[in-house]
């Protein structure tokens, strides 16, 4: 990083987490003259406490305190929602260096007219039943042992069928609670060049989260969930800002909920009319708000084409 200052760069642009990769960043930018620029994914220092991960009322303090230290410093301060812009303002970062900067995902790659013959296939899932997926990294902040849960409770309705994909450290716990259940079945992570078909493959994707991490986080794979085309259910609760996209593309439940849960893949699986409409308008807010050119034009001002890539090359 110190060997970056010698060509004199305009921005030095840190992406969180890690944020202990936020200090260095800065550093650079100062020794030469560059804007610094955080963009934060999620609160992870929150989320590490909400979740347990650090204990003790000192250390929360201390650590707290650093980070205010740190992300006023910054010339701009990015995240993904707007709740989490808010939260910056609630760290201390004056608003004029805050920046709404949500995650696209490329509406061209990831389409609802895709299928998914191939994946059914491997997995031995018939082409009638309807897929719930959930697709993305099996951490702890996601609540993903509602899953096998779930599952059990629906495990006379052969025609539901449901399939997690990724990789982390919740996979092994969930692949024991799974064990010996016929209606789950695991992919490992995928390359990206079958995302699309991937996420075609769900007639329903499933969203957990955790209430510890809500407004902390707003998962990345929810912009790929929506421009597929498919309804969501998502676990989160009334006022928090997965609610509220989700609400009007999908279901919400309570998290943590199974029987609320199983209720409401159960309503999805048996109205087909219903999902086509949900997923109509899950790509129609995924175009409005999370294609590429429409987030990057917001954030630059309007650009041609070669403005557009090499701004998407910059951030990227």
């Amino acid at each position: 990083m110190l060997r970056q200052i010698f060509w004199r760069p305009s921005v030095v642009l840190v992406v969180a987490p890690a944020f202990v990769c936020a200090p260095c960043a800065l550093l650079v930018a100062r020794f030469c003259g560059a804007e610094a620029w955080l963009h934060l994914q999620d609160f992870e220092v929150d989320v590490a406490f909400g979740l347990g991960l650090l204990k003790g009322k000192l250390l929360q303090r201390l650590v707290l305190r650093m980070e205010r230290w740190l992300l006023r410093r910054f010339d701009v301060v990015s995240s993904i929602s707007s709740r989490m812009v808010e939260r910056l303002l609630m760290k201390g970062v004056p608003q004029e260096r805050t920046r709404y900067f949500p995650n696209w995902v490329d509406i061209s790659h990831v389409r609802p007219s895709q299928t998914s013959e191939s994946y059914r296939a491997q997995l031995g899932i018939a082409a009638n039943a309807v897929v719930v997926l959930f697709s993305g990294s099996l951490g702890a902040k996601q609540g993903l042992m509602v899953i096998p849960e779930v599952a059990r409770l629906l495990a006379q309705r052969q025609d539901i069928q449901f399939v997690v994909c990724g990789d982390g450290v919740m996979k092994p716990q969930l692949e024991a609670a799974a064990a010996n259940m016929a209606n789950i079945h695991f992919l490992p992570l995928q390359p990206f060049h079958r995302l699309g078909e991937l996420l075609a493959m769900a007639d329903v994707h499933f969203l957990p989260q955790s209430p510890d991490a809500a407004d902390l986080v707003l998962p990345s794979k929810l912009s790929g969930m929506l421009a597929s085309g498919r309804p969501v259910i998502a676990t989160s609760d009334v006022g928090s800002e997965l609610n509220a996209v989700v609400s009007g593309c999908g279901l919400v439940v309570p998290p943590q909920d199974a029987v609320a849960l199983a209720k409401a893949i159960g309503n999805l699986a048996d109205d087909p009319i219903f999902r086509l409409e949900l997923g109509r308008r899950a790509r129609e807010y995924a175009e409005a708000n999370f294609g590429r050119d429409a987030i990057l034009e917001r954030i630059f001002g309007p650009m041609d084409g070669d403005v557009t890539e090499a701004a998407e090359d910059a951030v990227a």
